[in-house]
């Protein structure tokens, strides 16, 4: 059983910034890799970024330089840094987690938590 409960999201004008995290418990279940995915509106839900158990991390191209995904192991919460933020980057953004051989933000996870809204407007 894995529970991931993200928070930080909001409204934000176009180049502005904001910080996600995501809270993760596993019971009984071993995580090596975390990520974070969004969705836009009737669309399917895309890799942002990931980050294994050495801190290797992955970018989708659209958020390389602007979006830096970290994790605090010790307190078991993953962070996504958003900068530069533009409209198109409106989307619900979920926390992710899967034990893995092969971390990527492209990749497949098994866990998701429920979400947190990031709207970009002026």
């Amino acid at each position: 059983q894995v529970q991931l409960v993200e928070s930080g999201g909001g409204s934000v004008q176009p180049g502005g910034s904001l910080r996600l995290s995501c809270a993760a418990s596993a019971y009984s279940v071993a995580i090596n890799c975390m990520g974070w995915f969004r969705q836009f509106p009737g669309k399917e839900r895309d890799g942002v970024a990931s980050i294994d158990s050495r801190g290797y991390t992955t970018y989708a191209d659209s958020v390389k330089g602007r979006f830096t995904i970290s994790q605090d192991n010790a307190k078991k919460i993953l962070y996504l840094q958003m900068n530069s933020l533009k409209p198109e980057d409106t989307a619900m953004y979920y926390c992710a987690a899967k034990w893995s051989t092969a971390c990527r933000a492209d990749g497949y996870f098994n866990y998701f938590g429920q979400g947190t809204q990031v709207t970009v407007s002026s």
